[in-house]
């Protein structure tokens, strides 16, 4: 019996994940696809974003949602079944894509496929770390990634007193393809030395491939037949030694409100609230009046996206709904407040 294959997309929060997979399905070449979407926190945005994708092959029964926990943490009692699930439809998904959150480490859930309920039905096809461009250029995850990675190499038990660099430096760990995404928002001389500084942390054989707006082919993006679960010990964890490992760094809230008729000060309302309150991600939708279509919301550090997708459904509520994620300590209330946030 053939082995499904599977492909694990992970990367930071608001590299480009959701976009990729968006893209994939919309050229799927009349393969069936089937998606497995995580998300770190309380509204399930990403699964929303995927089903207005355009696509009339992708339905509401293909894109399954995994809202309660992050998947490398919960592979029992949440992956696991899920994807038996999937492997057992009269038609079986042809290829499934699975969306890890953006705090996801990559190895737990690759090597989750070499249990017994699934491991003759199913194969990891790659492990692809989509990467933001324009903020690892600036620094984001340390001021010097290679001494930390040559740091932790030389002292496992290092105490890790970062973790989004950890995360980062586990998803380069485990990929078979890198996806340096945005490159449109990183000059061309800040790019070329990006791409060598990531190269040399990659492991042998692995590619790193440029791309805009999660952009990539599906030629190129699947079909990499790396049999991943079969190929763990050449993928080093800087939490390979710990027992697990915890989120407590940070958490998310939803921001739900009225109509926004002011799209633009809204807009600057929001930036303000996120460089004031060091807020990592803003995704949702808008609710603009007098537009058939939901505003689409996407916001990695100040730098702020939006576009209109799919119409609202006649069935569902007309609300602008946003999930804020930052490290612990954000400032729900004044959040809120700047964004004019509904009481309950």
């Amino acid at each position: 019996m053939r082995r499904v294959p599977a492909t694990v997309i992970t990367g930071f929060l608001g590299a480009g994940k959701t976009s990729l997979v968006r893209h994939l399905l919309s050229h799927t070449g009349g393969r069936r696809l089937a998606v497995i979407v995580n998300e770190f926190g309380e509204l399930g945005i990403d699964s929303e974003l995927l089903l207005g994708c355009g696509d009339a092959a992708c339905t509401e029964d293909d894109v399954v949602e995994l809202a309660n926990g992050c998947l490398c943490c919960t592979v029992a009692e949440d992956f696991l079944p899920t994807l038996a699930r999937l492997l057992d439809r009269a038609a079986p998904p042809e290829h499934i894509l699975i969306e890890t959150s953006g705090l996801a480490l990559p190895k737990p859930l690759v090597q989750a496929f070499a249990w017994p309920e699934i491991r003759s039905r199913t194969t990891v096809d790659g492990v692809l770390t989509v990467i933001d461009g324009a903020a690892v250029a600036a620094g984001v995850f340390a001021s010097d990634p290679e001494a930390v990675a040559q740091q932790r190499a030389a002292d496992p038990a290092l105490a890790h007193d970062n973790p989004l660099d950890e995360v980062f430096t586990d998803q380069l760990a485990c990929a078979d393809l890198v996806i340096l995404n945005k490159t449109d928002l990183v000059e061309p001389a800040c790019l070329a030395v990006l791409r060598r500084e990531i190269e040399v942390r990659l492991r042998p054989g692995v590619k790193l491939v440029a791309a805009r707006d999660g952009n990539v082919p599906p030629e190129v993006a699947l079909g990499l037949s790396a049999t991943a679960e079969q190929d763990l010990a050449s993928r080093p964890s800087v939490h390979d030694l710990e027992a697990e490992h915890d989120h407590d760094d940070f958490e998310s809230f939803v921001v739900t409100r009225g109509p926004v008729e002011d799209c633009a000060a809204f807009f600057c309302r929001l930036q303000a609230a996120i460089g004031a309150h060091d807020v990592l991600r803003v995704k949702g939708f808008v609710n603009v009046p007098g537009r058939e279509r939901r505003q689409i919301v996407q916001a990695v550090g100040d730098r702020l996206q939006q576009h209109f997708d799919r119409p609202w459904h006649a069935a569902e509520r007309r609300e602008t709904r946003l999930v804020v994620i930052g490290r612990k300590g954000l400032d729900r209330a004044a959040i809120m407040s700047a964004l004019g946030a509904l009481d309950g």
